[in-house]
C-alpha cells in the first residue's frame, strides 16, 4: 500500500472539513492525540511487564 500523494491528501482534508466542519476538527484532533497517548502508555506498561516477567524467569 502506498502513501497518498499531494492531490489525494487535499481531497481527504477537504472531505474531513465537509463532514465535520471547521469547529469540530480541533476537538477530533484532541481526542485522537489522547487516544494515541493512552495506546502508547498501555504499550509501554505491557512492555515493562513482559521485561519484568523475563527477568523473574532467569
Amino acid at each position: 500500500m502506498s502513501l497518498p500523494g499531494g492531490m489525494e491528501f487535499i481531497v481527504i482534508i477537504f472531505a474531513i472539513l465537509l463532514l465535520f466542519g471547521g469547529r469540530k476538527i480541533p476537538e477530533l484532533m484532541k481526542g485522537l492525540g489522547q487516544g494515541i497517548r493512552e495506546f502508547n502508555s498501555a504499550k509501554e506498561s505491557i512492555k515493562i511487564g513482559l521485561e519484568d516477567g523475563m527477568q523473574d524467569k532467569t
